[in-house]
């Protein structure tokens, strides 16, 4: 029985290639498919529903149904079985197909004489393209050889969507990688820019999907399989740090796995090339993905995933080299990207669009650093984007548009030639101070983390560096840098910066920001976890080492530093302890110390806003860290697309709580600054202008367009303005803001 179903298979298979193989039009290829699989499974009925758009499913071709329903016969995502199959990307298969639950009798077809359902998604690397289905007059379930027949259709149907062979009319016969596409994410760094896609992994194409020689394609797998083991072994053997075994471990595991071996040999015996053999399992694991929760089944599914991708490329020869050159206006487009591969493409990228990522992720530190607009969370990007396609990216608002119709191109170059004249607008104020109408004076300092960043201390007409990250460096390297390489390195930003301030943030690792080189900590909620100031204290060793390499770099100069993520006074006390320590220390060994020395904290955490005053006095400068600071106080994670746009910066509370520590800090002459993206925002870097806070600092692209609005704003008239909104009871006072801005635009 083996054998014949065997057997039976590969002639599908091989009546499936020789139908693929004449030149068709794309519907006769479909209808000619729908001919011969109903013939071949002995069904009365086969046909073929494609997506003609996210949420519309279409019938493009059926044996058995009735002719004029081709075409017509349109269903929406979960509706009906053909829906539901769409939806959850299962198979479905029954023998009395109106007893199901969903089921809804379409008339126009003529499928109320069929009993039998036999539904497979078309999809592909976890992309759902349309539905195969078989029915039959007789109530009867299918067998699980006839389901894996239809399964292998349905996967060479896909790919030969991907490769074109069914162009036809209609959307739903559009070619892909054609269609102009809308993609929504979210905004990892403000900008906007239009340029053409540049792949960080091209995707692998498989051409050759039938076998007539199962052997030969098993040894090929064979061979390739044990390269893949063999470089797997040599990467692990190499690998220092324990993060990088864990991964190169799960790798092995995979790529030693006899069940994953053996359900790819099943599929060449039954007919499959070993690339079409790999994808199909690949799919199958993405499929598995989609629906698992567990971020730990997730992660080992996605190395599989990865491990796959190796696979074809041993196989196809297709490496990352695909001889094609990047484009001179390059938008970068990844499932995911580390800072170091991120940093080597530079500032050359217009932009970059992540399938993953985070807002806090190490390569949006890194874009932020380079001004270079970022999207995460772009979901299909790089199974629906091709090298070279046109694309505009608005960071601001976290979307994508994918080879846009012109109508889009239009009102994108408009929006962006608004953003270049007030780029001319707040050229002409660069050099002039920041005073507002009421002539209050606000300082605009810059935020950075690289050398490359510095430059922009001249073009922004920023006053100094409010913030440098100083953990770029240690997360860019494989290992932990040299004491003598930070020095050198604080030594060019102090002289790059030209005699204005510069403020040194130490170490702020932990979070969603984890050293290579670091065992990481599991950790459920690692945003209040060991992070910061606590790994510092925890591990003095390395605070030590990065303080001295601080002092030595002001070579007797003036030097600000601060500690991150301070929640009480104590934490302060013991980290100004160990600078205290490494000045002595510095002393000792004859170098010279700095001619002034500040020390400060950031308020990250509501509890240290009610620390004691002794703190306050105590503390030479505090510097708001606004995004930790309003997660905690709202108690909504800032990467939760659900609830971090629920709450305002604008809201009454969180300004009222910000009108407490200005006032603390007024009590106590401690200097006050606010530093965050809302810093960078105009309307409420006015507002928390107006609250009191007089130092702001912000992503230098930002400093022009708050300062052009600070200069035209009374501050006082728009402090009685939030002082009357809170008054009312209203929640926020944006509306009363904006009210009181648009009047006097």
């Amino acid at each position: 029985m083996a054998d014949r179903t065997e057997s039976e298979s590969r002639k599908l298979l091989g009546r499936l290639r020789d139908t693929m193989a004449e030149q068709h039009a794309g519907q006769e290829r479909l209808d000619r498919i729908t001919h011969l699989t109903a013939d071949s499974m002995g069904t009365e009925v086969c046909s073929i529903y494609l997506f003609r758009d996210d949420e519309t499913l279409e019938l493009c071709a059926s044996e058995g149904l009735k002719a004029e329903a081709v075409h017509q016969t349109r269903m929406k995502l979960g509706e009906g079985l053909v829906g539901r199959v769409a939806r959850t990307g299962q198979l479905m298969n029954t023998a009395d197909a109106p007893s199901q639950r969903g089921f809804r009798y379409m008339p126009e077809t003529g499928e109320e004489a069929y009993s039998s359902f036999l539904g497979v998604p078309i999809q592909r690397l976890g992309e759902k393209l349309g539905v195969l289905v078989v029915q039959s007059k007789e109530a009867r379930e299918f067998t699980a050889d006839e389901v894996y027949a239809l399964e292998v259709v349905a996967m060479v149907l896909a790919e030969m969507t991907e490769l074109g062979a069914f162009v036809g009319e209609g959307a739903a016969l559009t070619a892909r990688h054609t269609r102009p596409a809308l993609l929504r994410g979210t905004t990892g760094q403000e900008g906007t820019a239009e340029g053409h896609v540049w792949l960080h992994e091209p995707r692998v194409v498989v051409t050759n999907l039938v076998t007539d020689d199962p052997v030969r394609e098993n040894e090929r797998l064979c061979a390739a399989v044990e390269t893949l083991r063999v470089s797997v072994d040599e990467l692990l053997a190499g690998a220092a740090d324990p993060e990088q075994v864990q991964v190169l471990q799960a790798y092995r595991m995979f790529a030693n796995s006899k069940g994953w071996m053996r359900r790819m040999e099943e599929d060449i015996t039954r007919g499959l090339s070993a690339e079409a053999a790999v994808e199909k399992e690949q799919s199958s694991a993405r499929a598995r993905m989609n629906q698992v929760t567990d971020a730990y089944l997730r992660e080992r599914l996605q190395d599989l995933d990865d491990l796959s991708n190796r696979l074809l490329r041993i196989l196809t020869g297709q490496g990352k080299e695909t001889g094609a050159d990047m484009p001179s206006d390059p938008i970068l487009i990844a499932r995911n990207i580390g800072p170091g591969e991120l940093l080597e493409y530079g500032r050359g990228l217009k932009g970059i669009v992540l399938e993953e990522g985070s807002v806090g992720s190490h390569a949006a530190i890194v874009a932020r650093a380079l001004a270079i607009p970022l999207v995460v969370h772009a979901g299909r990007i790089t199974n629906e984007a091709l090298n070279g396609d046109h694309v505009m990216i608005d960071g601001d608002q976290g979307i994508v548009h994918l080879r846009p119709d012109d109508t889009v191109v239009s009102a994108f170059r408009d929006k962006m030639a608004m953003q270049a004249q007030a780029l001319e607008r707040y050229a002409s104020i660069r050099d002039i101070p920041c005073v507002a109408a009421c002539g209050a004076r606000v300082e605009l300092h810059m935020n950075a983390g690289l050398m490359a960043d510095l430059p922009s201390l001249e073009s922004s007409g920023a006053e100094g560096v409010g913030l440098f990250r100083t953990e770029l460096q240690f997360l860019v390297r494989n290992q932990m840098p040299r004491r003598t390489e930070l020095a050198g390195l604080y030594r060019r930003v102090l002289d790059s910066a030209k005699g204005r301030r510069v403020v040194f943030r130490t170490l702020d690792i932990g979070s969603d920001k984890v050293l290579p080189y670091m065992k990481p900590n599991d950790e459920p909620n690692p945003a209040l976890g060991w992070r910061a100031i606590r790994v510092g204290l925890d591990k003095p060793g390395v605070l030590r080492m990065q303080l001295q390499a601080l002092l030595r770099a002001a070579e007797g100069g003036p030097l600000t530093v601060m500690f991150p993520f301070v929640a009480q006074y104590d934490e302060y006390r013991q980290a100004r302890a160990e600078m205290d320590k490494a000045l002595e220390r510095e002393r000792i060994l004859g170098h010279p110390i700095p001619s002034k020395l500040s020390v400060g904290a950031m308020l990250e955490t509501p509890s240290l806003a009610f620390a004691p005053r002794q703190f306050f006095q105590e503390v030479e400068f505090l510097s708001i860290g606004g995004n930790d600071l309003k997660q905690f106080f709202f108690a909504a994670d800032r990467e939760n697309e659900r609830v971090r746009r629920r709450y305002d910066t604008l809201n009454v509370s969180f300004l009222t709580f910000l009108e407490g520590i200005v006032e603390r800090c007024r009590e106590t002459k401690t200097d006050l600054s606010f530093c965050g993206e809302d810093a960078g925002r105009p309307i409420e870097a006015v507002c928390l202008a107006a609250i009191g806070l007089r130092t702001l600092s912000m992503r230098p692209a930002s400093i022009g367009p708050v300062k052009h609005l600070l200069m035209r704003t009374n501050l006082e008239e728009l402090r009685s303005v939030i002082a009357t909104a809170k008054d009312q009871g209203h929640q926020s006072v944006r509306p009363a803001v904006m009210a009181f801005l648009s009047d006097r635009a």
